[in-house]
């Protein structure tokens, strides 16, 4: 089974550009789990501060257990094969062919033989669509092909954890459809731990079992699938739907004036983008059938019936609808007025997601009390950017 990730604290910052601070979230065990946010706010850093290629300045990342940022040179490099890892640009081997660029982590890892990397290099390049190309050059392929090069090395070792690094990028949308599938198959097969960092909506919404997102150096929220996908938050709903109109501008900093001035625009008949009203839950991927049942499933319901009380009624909901069209009968409502009552004004307890691997990272403390949209740059008027942020 994968192992659980675990951030706590962490700030990164360039120089005196700072990228995030106080990001902490766990990434469960086995699940699939998807980071947005727009462009810019530093999901692709976050990814290689996982992995140890970058260093933030504070905080801690606990891999299986073991703080990476404290741990030795040997211990880093020992951690580092439990990851797969695809990057954004799939980070290929110029002068290898495909074959050769997805054989060199069993070359460099394993004492295999080549004919059982044969084996497995093969399946890889199968599994993503590359048979026939195997001989060929990275700069003989589209740039769809390279990504999915990269995910075939990636998959060679079966790794523990998978980060993807923007799957849809340079592919159409058929192509990232059978790329999604793969990796809900992956999962299942393998049982990894996936975080996929994406700018595709319909990813967002149909692949993971859980969802973050970054904005303006802060995470907004993490946690549950449902959290996200029906929460009322402006910048949300705005990156959900892909319009002009919310916090969300050209330049990240999207002021007051400039978000009346489009909404004027749109109230005189200005289209807004967009193309349809992204609401409510659709439902989740599947594994292919004659794959093996998908554990994280059962996990997952298991997680989520214990911290219930501490999500958004609207979560809540949508959870209990879910868990009563799989497994009718065999549970009782976990949200109920009682339960509402223990919430705050915001929809969530002080408990965050205690006793169930989110200790002080849950909705409260990374999304909306001290790291979140109170303190990140809105004020009560039309979210607009609040006085005296300082940064």
């Amino acid at each position: 089974m994968g192992v659980e990730v675990s951030v706590e604290g962490l700030t990164k910052s360039f120089g005196v550009q700072k990228i995030w601070q106080d990001v902490s979230l766990t990434l469960p065990s086995g699940e699939v789990s998807a980071l947005l946010g727009p462009s810019g706010t530093g999901k692709s850093v976050f990814l290689k501060s996982l992995i140890g290629l970058l260093r933030p300045e504070q905080g801690k990342i606990f891999i299986d257990g073991t703080d990476i940022l404290e741990c030795s040179s040997r211990d880093l490099y020992e951690i580092r094969k439990l990851f797969g890892v695809l990057f954004q640009d799939g980070a290929l081997f110029g002068s290898m062919n495909l074959y050769d660029n997805v054989a060199f982590p069993l070359r460099e890892h394993t004492k295999k033989s080549e004919s059982d990397v044969r084996k497995i290099v093969m399946e890889k390049l199968e599994l993503t669509g590359l048979i026939g190309a195997e001989t060929k050059l990275p700069g003989e392929i589209s740039g769809g092909m390279r990504k999915r090069a990269g995910l075939a090395r990636a998959l060679v070792l079966d790794p523990e954890i998978i980060l993807v690094d923007e799957p849809d990028s340079g592919l159409d949308p058929v192509r990232t459809t059978y790329i999604s599938q793969t990796l809900i198959d992956i999962n299942a097969e393998i049982d990894a731990t996936i975080l996929i960092v994406s700018h595709n909506i319909n990813l967002a919404r149909t692949v993971p079992d859980n969802i973050g997102m970054l904005f303006r150096r802060q995470l907004v929220m993490f946690g549950p699938r449902e959290v996200l996908l029906t929460s009322d938050e402006p910048v949300v709903k705005q990156f959900l739907n892909g319009t002009m109109i919310g916090p969300i501008g050209m330049s990240e900093e999207k002021d007051e004036a400039q978000m009346a001035h489009e909404q004027a625009l749109v109230d005189a008949g200005h289209h807004a983008g967009g193309v349809e009203d992204v609401e409510g839950i659709v439902p989740q991927m599947k594994a292919t059938p004659g794959t093996p049942v998908r554990q994280a499933v059962g996990r997952r319901q298991e997680r989520v019936r214990q911290i219930m009380h501490t999500l958004p009624q609207n979560a809540q909901v949508a959870i209990q609808e879910s868990l009563d069209s799989t497994d009718p009968g065999h549970h009782t409502p976990a949200y109920s007025d009682a339960g509402q009552q223990e919430q705050d004004n915001s929809g969530h307890t002080n408990s965050g997601y205690d006793n169930s691997g989110y200790d002080n990272s849950g909705y409260d403390n990374s999304g909306h009390d001290n790291s979140g949209y109170d303190n990140s740059g809105y004020s009560d008027q039309g979210h607009g950017p609040s006085q005296g942020r300082g940064q």
